[in-house]
C-alpha cells in the first residue's frame, strides 16, 4: 500500500469516526443541559410574562393588576413549554 493510499484511507477513516460521534452527541443529551434547557425555558417565559405586564401597567395606569395576569400567562405557557420539550425529548 503506499503513502498515498494510506492517507486516503485515514481520511475516510477519520469522517466515519467523526460523524458516529456527533450522531451519538444529537441522540444523548446530557442530563444538566437537559435541566438546564427546561429551567430557562420556564424562567424565561415567566420572566418575559412579567415585564409585559409591568409595562401595559405603566402605559395602562392599572398597577398590579396587569403585572400578576401576565404572571400567571406566563407560568401557565413556561410549564406548557417545558412539558412539550420532555415529551420530544423521551420520542
Amino acid at each position: 500500500m503506499s503513502k498515498d493510499q494510506f492517507k486516503t484511507r485515514l481520511e475516510i477513516a477519520k469522517k466515519r469516526f467523526s460523524k458516529r460521534n456527533l450522531d451519538n452527541k444529537k441522540h444523548n443529551p446530557s442530563p444538566i443541559g437537559t435541566a438546564f434547557k427546561l429551567s430557562t425555558e420556564l424562567v424565561s417565559a415567566v420572566a418575559v410574562g412579567t415585564i409585559i405586564g409591568f409595562i401595559l401597567d405603566k402605559t395602562f395606569g392599572t398597577k398590579p393588576l396587569l403585572i400578576l395576569i401576565f404572571f400567571f400567562v406566563g407560568v401557565i405557557a413556561g410549564i406548557t413549554n417545558v412539558i412539550r420539550s420532555a415529551k420530544n425529548m423521551q420520542k
